[in-house]
């Protein structure tokens, strides 16, 4: 850590000391002890691909330790759960993992699971526009229908809501979020017929709802997230201080993280129908593949090769206000685990 004393090192040193936040004392009280078994919280989306290979083919059976598993359908009920102490390990967005270091969990990040995850999906008409407009397109579509693009995303604070008012606020430079446009919010699985409807102009959403919109007439891509914020994260394994103390448990956890990228990377299709069998919400094993050949379905495991972009990330969540200060990159990760398996 070149010298510094991380927020990760105090917080280590106050082991089950009193803290003001209740929520925040019950998972410092987890922070020390052995590790005999493991609860792991997963919300049912495609950046999470690592799970459902983990937990169809198996790997969470090569654990040292009894796993359970847990499926969540949103991901504050995640944090929720991850902050009061009830959740050991949890496959969520980076964001979240930000707010919760930022509140004083004793948490990190031990692995990255998926990056440059978003599509910015529009009708034609609107597509049509910013091909020809760019940043001008949402001054000329206010002026030409009398009201600001509606676009539907995910709750603020999520990671798709942040890539959106980053390509908006610092991309395009157009100005805050709320003067540009319309914002609702739209979980990603309702995302596909609430554009058909006509309700929202736009949406940024992650695979496979991306290849469904796609596939409808009348409607493309603006943009890709990777073209935004190129190598931005989206989800990550983050773990509990207990379990990454426990190196033989987190290095356990890594290791087999890393051998579903590496089975993802080498049979994506098989992949794809772990995923569709759990996934659920209308995606079947043929969507689920072709979505596999998008380019906003990119999975990794090295923590170390999403460090720049959470960085700016976590710059731009402090600014907009989702958490008190930016969340430096050691207070934010656990990297001794990841490395210790590459040796």
């Amino acid at each position: 850590m070149r010298g510094q004393i991380s927020r990760r090192t105090i917080i280590r040193g106050l082991g089950t000391a009193a803290v003001a936040t209740a929520g925040v004392a019950g998972c410092l009280d987890r922070s020390s002890g052995s590790v005999d078994s493991l609860t792991i919280a997963y919300v049912p989306i495609f950046p999470n691909m690592q799970h459902y290979v983990m937990e169809q083919r198996g790997y969470y059976d090569e654990l040292p330790v009894e796993v359970s598993v847990e499926r969540f359908n949103a991901g504050p009920s995640v944090v929720k759960a991850f902050a009061s102490g009830d959740v050991d390990v949890a496959l969520f967005g980076i964001t979240p993992a930000m707010v919760l270091i930022d509140k004083g969990t004793a948490a990190g990040v031990l692995a990255a699971n998926s990056r440059n995850g978003f599509k910015i999906m529009a009708s034609t008409e609107v597509v049509d526009r910013f091909e020809q407009e760019g940043r001008g397109a949402f001054d000329s579509f206010e002026r030409d229908t009398g009201r600001k693009l509606r676009v539907g995303a995910p709750p603020d604070g999520s990671v798709p809501d942040i890539v959106l008012r980053y390509w908006i606020e610092q991309d395009l430079g157009v100005g805050e979020l709320e003067s540009a446009i319309t914002k609702s919010s739209v979980p990603p699985a309702k995302a596909v017929q609430t554009i058909q409807s006509g309700d929202i102009d736009a949406t940024i959403i992650q695979e496979p709802f991306a290849t469904i919109i796609d596939h409808q007439e009348g409607f493309s891509e603006i943009t890709w997230s990777g073209n935004i914020l190129k190598n931005h994260p989206v989800t990550v394994l983050f773990a509990t201080q207990r379990v990454i103390e426990h190196s033989e448990v987190s290095q356990a956890l890594v290791d087999q993280h890393v051998r579903a990228t590496e089975f993802i990377a080498a049979s994506p299709e098989a992949a794809s129908v772990e995923a569709a069998s759990v996934i659920g919400s209308g995606v079947s094993e043929s969507l689920a593949s072709e979505a596999m050949g998008s380019r906003a379905s990119d999975f990794v495991s090295d923590p170390h090769s999403i460090t720049d972009q959470a960085s700016t990330m976590t710059d731009f969540v402090a600014e907009v206000g989702n958490i008190a200060a930016p969340v430096s990159t050691a207070d934010l990760f656990a990297f001794d685990a990841y490395d210790a398996t590459q040796q």
